[in-house]
C-alpha cells in the first residue's frame, strides 16, 4: 500500500533537541551503532538552541522528517486503543482479534523509506507549541514548562506499508483510520498531529 496522511492538525516533534539526553536514550534503545549516529545526526545538533525542546529530525536537505519506526509505533497504538472497542459484540473490530499484537507488526508489517520527508504547504514554516506538564511527586504537584517544534496542518507525508501476510491489509486500513481521532507525535490526548489518509498507490 502507498499510504498519504493528510495532517488536519499541527504536528509536534518528539526527538530531544539535547545531543546528549537523545544519544544516551538511543544507545539504551537503539539496536546498533549506525542507527545511533544516524539518528543523533537527523536531530540537526548544531542548530539546537532549547535542550528541554522537542524537534523533529531532519533528512540530507534539512527538512523535518519521521522515521519509519514512528508509523509503526503510530500502527501499535491504534491496535491497543481499537483493541477496546465494543468487545465480542463488534465484529467488525479485527484490532480486537489480533493475537499479540506487537510481535505481529514488529515482524509481518513494514513501513517504507526509513526516512519519510514531510512536505509542508507552501507559505507556511515550521512553528512552536509551548504548553505546560503537570505531575504528582512525594514533594506535591509540580509544573513544568514544555516545548515542541511543530510543523503546520496541511503538512503531507507518503509511505509505502509491506505487508507479508495480505490479511493484515484490513487491519492496516482500520489503524489508519483511527488517526483522525488520535495522531501521532507528541501531546496526542490533545488532538495535535491528527491526520486523514489516502491510498496513492
Amino acid at each position: 500500500m502507498k499510504v498519504r496522511l493528510n495532517f488536519v492538525e499541527e504536528v509536534l516533534g518528539t526527538a530531544s533537541a539535547n545531543p546528549d539526553i537523545h544519544r544516551e536514550f538511543i544507545a539504551a534503545n537503539g539496536p546498533d551503532a549506525k542507527t545511533r549516529k544516524e539518528e543523533v545526526e537527523a536531530i540537526g545538533v548544531d542548530t539546537v538552541v532549547e535542550k528541554s525542546t522537542t524537534v523533529f529530525p531532519r533528512d540530507a536537505d534539512g527538512d523535518p522528517m519521521f522515521w519509519d519506526y514512528q508509523i509503526k509505533g503510530f500502527f501499535k497504538d491504534a491496535c491497543s486503543m481499537l483493541a477496546r472497542v465494543g468487545g465480542k459484540g463488534n465484529p467488525q473490530n479485527l484490532s480486537g482479534k489480533l493475537k499479540a499484537y506487537k510481535k505481529v507488526i514488529d515482524g509481518m508489517v513494514f513501513v517504507a523509506p526509513r526516512k519519510i520527508k514531510v512536505v509542508i504547504p507552501e507559505g507556511m514554516t515550521l512553528g512552536n507549541c509551548q504548553r505546560p506538564l503537570r505531575g504528582q511527586t512525594a514533594q506535591g504537584e509540580r509544573i513544568a514548562l514544555a516545548n515542541s517544534e511543530t510543523i503546520p496542518a496541511g503538512s503531507v507525508i507518503e509511505f509505502e506499508v509491506k505487508l507479508l501476510d495480505k490479511q493484515h491489509e484490513k487491519l492496516v486500513r482500520e489503524w489508519l483510520d483511527y488517526g483522525v481521532f488520535r495522531g501521532i507525535g507528541q501531546w496526542r490526548n490533545s488532538g495535535k498531529g491528527r491526520f486523514e489518509w489516502e491510498e496513492v498507490g
